[in-house]
């Protein structure tokens, strides 16, 4: 990579005073455009001293804030920079643009990344709608990666298959969206955080009409709904206008179905409509321990309320009178709950701050 020095240099000269402070420990601030607290950027599937091929896809992940590209004013959002090779630069500035640092002003989730072999440092910084980085400042650890002359892994292809529609925003030649986490067939906690991946195309916020952009919708258990409609908003179809790329979701214990499918603006899906491969997921499984197995015991048959259980009475022994019969064991109460739901009710997945409620048995 090669960096043009010659405007720089004379700035350098024209206030060497200036500079000093300048080139000194960047500002604890940022910019104009407050963050949310908690507020967070990441790689995902990237770790500190890993090795990767000569191209790799470079995934970007963002908590607490949602996408919004360049130019768009809109409160707790911003969109991505990737520092490569460089330390971060004056934070109440904005963010410069060269090879060594890479703007993703479209919203852009990802990159596919050329490096030179040998190590190199990467590092994400959030930008607001002018590339200023937010106050306080969003960014990524700093991490060290080792680019080998290897061939690089292949990226996930879940094609969105063609549908004869038209009257919609029309998608990107082979554009692809799919879950990067959890995998297919995985066991996960009740309270989970989904991934979304997006290539060939860019984050828009809803109501923002911008071409080859969207956003993300999530579908649980339910199948793929009419493509010339906008896609519905309840229990089962989690809208992420905000630009996210990912979502913390509650389910009851056992097994789901997981669907991301992209809406436009109006949150109508495109032509052809873009769409993940369904995924199945089990919620809430229960990890069995290391020990020997042991004999199954008999299960108790559920009862109905006020029945009695049958007793099993122990053969007296000869000579002693018979005791009292043992108590019967208590019945199964049929729900498995795992979160905390008052008596006779139990939880169910539904979006509000809790992630959860509480219905009847």
């Amino acid at each position: 990579m090669k960096r043009a020095f010659g405007p720089a240099l004379v700035a350098l000269f024209a206030g060497l005073t200036a500079s000093s402070l300048a080139l000194g420990q960047s500002p604890a601030t940022g910019g104009p455009s407050p963050s949310p607290p908690g507020a967070t950027v990441y790689f995902i599937g990237l770790e500190d001293g890993a090795t990767i091929g000569p191209k790799t896809t470079i995934h970007f992940g963002l908590h607490g804030m949602g996408i919004a590209p360049a130019g768009e004013n809109k409160a707790n959002s911003g969109h991505h920079h990737l520092l490569i090779d460089t330390d971060l630069p004056p934070l109440d500035e904005p963010i410069p643009s060269d090879d060594n640092h890479l703007h993703f002003g479209a919203g852009q989730t990802e990159v596919d990344l050329e490096l030179s072999p040998g190590p190199h440092t990467l590092q994400l910084l959030l930008g607001d709608k002018g590339h200023i980085p937010h106050s306080p400042p969003v960014m990524s650890a700093r991490i060290h990666v080792t680019v080998a002359d290897a061939a690089p892994a292949p990226a996930p292809a879940h094609a969105a298959q063609p549908q004869p529609e038209t009257g919609r925003h029309p998608s990107s030649p082979g554009a692809k969206v799919y879950i990067i986490s959890p995998a297919d067939g995985a066991n996960v906690p009740v309270t989970l955080t989904v991934r979304f991946g997006l290539t060939n195309m860019s984050i828009a916020p809803a109501g923002v009409d911008k071409p080859n952009s969207g956003h993300h919708h999530l579908l649980i258990d339910t199948p793929l709904p009419p493509f010339d409609e906008p896609i519905p908003s309840d229990d089962n179809h989690l809208h992420f206008g905000a630009g996210q790329t990912e979502g913390t979701i509650t389910l009851t214990p056992g097994k789901h179905t997981l669907q991301l499918l992209m809406g436009d603006g109006n949150h109508l899906p495109h032509d052809p409509p873009v769409f993940s491969q369904p995924i199945t997921v089990t919620a809430g499984v229960v990890v069995q321990s290391d020990s020997p197995p042991r004999k199954a015991a008999q299960k108790p048959a559920l009862r109905k309320e006020g029945a009695r259980q049958p007793r099993r009475r122990r053969a007296p022994v000869e000579g002693q009178a018979p005791g009292p019969a043992p108590a019967a064991p208590p019945a199964d109460p049929g729900i498995n709950d795992f979160r905390q739901c008052p008596a006779g009710t139990h939880s169910q997945s539904f979006p509000n701050p809790n992630g959860f409620r509480c219905v009847p048995d």
